[in-house]
């Protein structure tokens, strides 16, 4: 499980926190699919941009860099907060409802501190 921090200045020059860090169930969800559905339904599947997995369900859905944006239109149908990228290398989450971007706490990926 990874705890989340907001990065130094919140991703926002104004450093904004974040009320719904904290919140992140043990163990988080672990992803409903590798692709996102919305997507496939829609014949798309391996066009989108990265795909980011909700920390409340589990729920993967493509970046707002992609046509469908469909991990912004969970949040705006559920109000699930947090997001974080599943892309391979990035260790990163965003607070769609704080507007701020995440990183583990302590700076470091879950999988650093695992080969510690």
């Amino acid at each position: 499980m990874t705890k989340w921090e907001e990065w130094p200045d919140g991703g926002r020059p104004e450093g904004r926190g974040c009320a719904h860090a904290d919140t992140v169930p043990f163990p988080e969800p672990a992803p409903l699919s590798d692709a996102c559905p919305g997507c496939a339904a829609r014949g798309r599947e391996g066009t989108t941009g990265g795909l980011r997995l909700c920390l409340t369900c589990g729920h993967v859905g493509c970046s707002d860099s992609s046509p469908g944006a469909h991990a912004t239109a969970h949040h705006e149908a559920t109000g699930h907060p947090l997001v974080r990228s599943v892309e391979p290398g990035e260790s990163w989450a965003w607070c769609y409802v704080d507007e701020v971007f995440l990183r583990p706490r302590g700076g470091r990926s879950a999988a650093a501190r695992r080969s510690e």
